[in-house]
């Protein structure tokens, strides 16, 4: 049974592509987000993150490379919007292993599937160095002799009511003869406490998971939520180092108090690092969530109180996902998904302002907050 429900004909229809499992499908399909939209396509590599798509959102799905998808000259079914991420790797200039290779950066066959398609919008998501990027100005450039209009900023999903802080370099390009301007940056939902800005403040650690009992087996259960919410079967070191990470802690405080069960190259390490084997606050977001969560040693994802790391299902309402979606695949695959999503949060903002801009409302029809790191943002017109 899927998550959400299937969108009206009437839709505006969507392509996903780089989809991973649909966290931001989800903000656009799900009337919980913001809805009015249907996905007709999803293309990924992943195979099990696009089996969690079908099974959440039906509609066609491509499971292989994009370049060879492209080069057999698919039927792309037409679409109002394309949205997407594609991956970082693609960005040549944010990876300094790739010096020298001037193969195709993957955003270049999103371009093509949005022009072929016809789209009228696109939102691109991706990492916060893309923005200060050269990569960034040739993807304006391309989008702009394709007729396409652009502003680009970087968003916080916790202004938005994620119960994360993860920042991203957010790409939106509009047809301006066939589609209002956006209203971009949305417009925050949330803030922080100290910004006082008369918002509700950022969602916390405890609000998303603070209901959950303590984690069930060690595999993956039946039912929702406790079918993600299951243990790891750690050493008795391991469990000797959880114990002696206090409320907020990290390694510091993990050499401090038992220098003996930390790493050696922790200790020789003294600068740096300080969301490593760290706990989680609870009055807090969580730190950004990532696809090793489950291992305390890759960042802040000890629980904030209990002597373990986060569990799947603990991760997945960090991230935003609702406990009635379905998630496809084995223990890894799942966490991978996880931490490849677009908070479904921060999706609805982004649809929102879309869908407004399909329905012919223009940026200047309403007032907005607008977040001061958002407020700084590059355009292309």
């Amino acid at each position: 049974m899927r998550a959400v429900p299937v969108s009206l004909p009437a839709a505006y229809k969507i392509i996903d592509l780089f989809s991973g499992a649909g966290g931001m499908s989800l903000g656009f399909v799900d009337p919980r987000f913001c809805g009015g939209f249907s996905c007709v396509l999803a293309v990924d590599n992943d195979a099990a993150a696009l089996a969690t798509h079908h099974a959440n959102f039906g509609g066609k799905v491509v499971c292989g490379n994009i370049e060879d998808w492209l080069e057999e000259n698919p039927r792309i079914p037409k679409a109002d919007i394309v949205i997407g991420g594609p991956p970082c790797q693609g960005f040549s200039l944010l990876n300094k292993k790739r010096a020298g290779d001037y193969r195709r950066a993957l955003w270049e066959p999103y371009l093509d599937v949005v022009e072929r398609c016809g789209a009228r919008l696109f939102i691109m998501e991706n990492v916060t160095e893309l923005y200060r990027s050269e990569e960034l100005a040739r993807i304006q450039r391309r989008a702009r002799h394709m007729g396409f209009n652009t502003h680009a900023a970087i968003l916080n999903a916790a202004n938005y009511g994620a119960p994360q802080t993860r920042r991203r370099t957010v790409v939106v390009g509009w047809r301006e003869k066939q589609v209002a301007e956006p209203a971009f940056p949305p417009s925050q939902t949330h803030a922080a406490p100290a910004q006082n800005l008369d918002l509700p403040a950022w969602r916390t650690v405890r609000e998303a998971i603070g209901d959950l009992d303590k984690p069930v087996g060690t595999e993956i259960g039946l039912k929702p939520p406790l079918n993600l919410h299951f243990g790891r079967n750690p050493t008795a070191r391991s469990l000797a180092r959880y114990r002696a990470v206090p409320p907020g802690g990290n390694r510091f405080d993990l050499q401090r108090k038992a220098r003996h069960l930390t790493p050696a190259c922790w200790i020789r390490k003294t600068s740096g690092g300080t969301d490593l084997f760290g706990r989680l606050w609870w009055d807090r977001p969580s730190v950004t969530i990532r696809t090793e969560f489950f291992k305390p040693e890759k960042g802040r994802y000890l629980h904030p109180s209990e002597h373990r790391p986060i569990t799947h299902r603990e991760a997945a309402r960090l991230m935003g996902f609702p406990d009635d979606f379905v998630f496809m695949g084995t223990k890894t695959e799942i966490a991978r998904q996880i931490g490849n999503a677009v908070p479904p949060d921060l999706a609805g903002a982004l649809a929102g302002i879309a869908k407004d801009a399909l329905d012919g409302l223009s940026k200047f029809s309403r007032g907005s907050v607008i977040s001061n790191e958002a407020r700084v943002h590059v355009s292309a017109r």
